[in-house]
């Protein structure tokens, strides 16, 4: 193996084609040379929504050329690369994959190692890409896809401690935003259209909100949004329903945050570190309600970098790099798999019915 790996990782598992070349470090934090990503916001506005079957197109057409920026930008020749990584799932399967093949194609070309990565699993590490973060860590995983709480115990290790029921916290400001009139991708503007509203305007539910542990639900909320949304008539009241989502969310993330650090604090650590990550852990005004109740409760909040929330490729290298250490390959027989989860054990859990 080489002194200090290089791994080119792929990522596609929905509207993101992106590549990324990383270097092991010394100092346990790897150099990101290169982390380009190519997103297609463009092709899906007019459906209001990712359409699978043009994302994946799309990643067939860009899939050289972001490739070959990356490793233009890394400075990186391709006999220089270690192992190459790609996403195996979760995700839209035919996204998956486009990535996933080509990284086998390109690994058997150069006769180097294939790895597999679960993309969860990117966001639980993204961490270590900026920060030494010691084992086990608190995980608030909140995507378009995903809301769920874990302990992070170690490489491959996840242990779930709630999940959402229903709706992802994703999914759910991407549906108000669409609602509020938001062009998509709408989630991410949500916040600005916040910004100029009063959040008291409309009281809105939070589901489950003394009930079922750290377990999440957003569908009541978002229904409660399509109601009050037929009766909107100015832009003022969307704004104060948009300030309201927001705030509700807060509440509801530090309420369920607090019932998760009891919960990880079962088996009691030095070391309490909570780590939020996923897209929607770009959102300025979550980021300070999960760090003003970490502090209230005496953990760490530690957030990626802005650029590193959403889907991109620098944490499947990152996870590439860790397996490789290793040495766990996979073989290139592996299939993409679109339910992939961070804990094989853990419950399906869909509908209130299971929650008490």
């Amino acid at each position: 193996m080489n002194k200090s790996p290089i791994i080119l990782g792929i990522e596609t598992s929905c509207d993101e084609t992106a590549v990324s070349i990383i270097q092991d470090n010394e100092s346990g934090i790897p150099k990101i040379l290169s982390n380009i990503v190519s997103s297609q916001f463009d092709i899906h506005k007019e459906f209001g929504g990712v359409v699978p079957e043009l994302a994946a197109r799309s990643h067939v057409e860009k899939i050289n050329l972001i490739a070959k920026k990356a490793l233009d930008e890394s400075g990186v020749s391709l006999d220089k690369i270690s192992a190459v990584a790609a996403t195996s799932g979760p995700g839209l399967i035919i996204c998956l994959s486009v990535g996933l093949n080509f990284a086998k194609s390109l690994a058997s070309s150069l006769k180097i190692p294939f790895i597999g990565v679960n993309h969860l699993e990117g966001h639980a590490l993204s961490p270590r890409l900026q920060t030494n973060i010691n084992y086990p860590y608190l995980l608030l995983l909140i995507s378009g896809g995903h809301s769920q709480f874990l302990s992070v115990n170690g490489l491959g290790s996840y242990t779930r401690l709630g999940t959402t029921i229903d709706d992802a916290l994703g999914e759910a400001f991407d549906k108000t935003a669409k609602l509020l009139g938001i062009e998509f991708p709408g989630g991410p503007k949500l916040e600005k259209f916040a910004e100029k509203g009063d959040p008291n305007k409309y009281k809105l539910p939070k589901p489950i909100i003394n009930k079922g542990g750290c377990n999440l639900s957003f569908a009541g909320l978002k229904t409660a949004i399509l109601r009050i949304t037929k009766y909107i008539n100015s832009e003022q009241e969307k704004y104060d329903l948009a300030a309201s989502f927001q705030k509700t969310i807060e509440e509801i993330l530090y309420i369920k945050s607090k019932i998760a650090f009891k919960e990880f604090l079962k088996n009691p650590f030095e070391e309490k570190s909570f780590v939020v990550a996923g897209g929607v852990a770009a959102n300025n005004g979550i980021r300070k309600k999960l760090t003003e109740v970490s502090n209230e409760n005496g953990f760490k909040a530690i957030f990626p970098d802005i650029k590193l929330c959403g889907d991109n490729a620098a944490m499947i290298a990152l996870v590439g790099l860790e397996k490789y250490k290793i040495k766990k390959f996979d073989n290139m027989d592996l299939e993409a798999n679109p339910r992939l989860a961070l804990d094989a054990s853990a419950k399906f859990l869909k509908g209130s019915g299971l929650i008490y």
